[in-house]
């Protein structure tokens, strides 16, 4: 099929008022990717059979990205500043009107060939599929392949969601999920745990893996480190959230027996070893400890405040009455 009768039929298939399928793009800075990762969506999802629409969206590039996008028979999207790639895989995310919603980088590390296989696997009754590249960090076990493997592994223990790699943006949702959930920064990496919170079923394939050829990648070792902040985040937010006194209160009266551990620890002292007050730094721990205490058990009871006046969202339905 030639490049005019691929873009041809892509315009009949994203059309239609309800694609089946959409696939959002994020790009910056891929002038030299993104028309040869059209090509190869649209030849993909054409063979599939099914009506689909593409979507990319340009995250502020600052090369060709924009010209190179207007030769393309696709829904571009085009943002005033550069958000970041989570926002912009967000924003097109929004947009999309597909019943099933496909993400993927457009730096062609992803391969459009493995879109079938998400397909597959939701038909199994899952709500999300995470892709799993397998072999990623192959030749570099201690910079990269060791710590990505530690902060997946870190995540899955304290979301209880079990994935091998978090950090693949190839992922297939099913739309009735995506309109229950409410996206923000901190969910960054973490869709799938939170789509998981949301009653989402969450399942993971292996894909396929290609260093991509043009360009760097934006992500680095420090990235290890923010994953396992957005960790503690969503442990604290799921936890928490709707009963922050448990949280500040017991970091609170823990600081308070710590403060009492050293005033008695300090009247020991004396009154055994007749160790005078000013020589030992016991009763500056103490009255430290008992302020922070209360500074914990203050900020407790302002959360509790705020969190009362929030509004108390509840997903359900009636047994019959779908």
């Amino acid at each position: 099929m030639t490049r005019l009768e691929s873009s041809w039929f892509s315009g009949i298939f994203q059309s239609m008022e309800r694609p089946e399928i959409s696939v959002v793009v994020p790009l910056f800075n891929e002038e030299r990717t993104v028309e040869t990762l059209y090509e190869r969506l649209n030849t993909v999802l054409i063979k599939l059979g099914k009506s689909f629409e593409i979507i990319f969206v340009d995250d502020s590039s600052t090369d060709g990205t924009r010209k190179a996008l207007s030769k393309l028979s696709a829904r571009n999207i085009f943002l005033r500043r550069n958000y970041g790639q989570f926002i912009a895989m967000v924003t097109g995310i929004r947009q999309a009107k597909g019943r099933v919603v496909i993400t993927m980088d457009g730096d062609l590390e992803n391969d459009p060939e493995d879109i079938p296989a998400f397909l597959v696997k939701l038909t199994e009754g899952f709500d999300v599929v995470s892709g799993w590249r397998r072999d990623r960090w192959k030749g570099q076990p201690f910079t990269r392949r060791i710590p990505s493997h530690t902060a997946s592994a870190f995540i899955s223990y304290v979301t209880g969601v079990k994935l091998h790699d978090y950090g693949c943006n190839m992922k297939a949702y099913r739309r009735e999920i995506l309109d229950r959930m409410h996206f923000a920064v901190y969910m960054q990496r973490m869709i799938a745990a939170y789509a998981a919170r949301e009653g989402a079923r969450v399942a993971e394939i292996p894909v396929r893996f290609e260093p991509r050829k043009f360009g760097k990648s934006n992500y680095g070792l420090l990235r290890t480190f923010k994953v396992f902040l957005d960790a503690l985040t969503f442990h604290f937010f799921y936890n928490y959230s709707r009963r922050p006194m448990h949280f500040f209160g017991g970091v609170g009266f823990w600081s308070f027996f710590l403060a009492g551990v050293a005033a008695l620890w300090a009247l020991c002292l004396k009154i055994f070893q007749n160790v005078s007050l000013i020589r030992t730094p016991l009763p500056l721990v103490f009255v430290f400890l008992t302020i922070v205490g209360l500074l914990f058990i203050l900020m407790g009871l302002l959360a509790e405040f705020i969190g009362r006046h929030a509004p108390l969202d509840v997903e359900f339905y009636e047994e019959g009455k779908e």
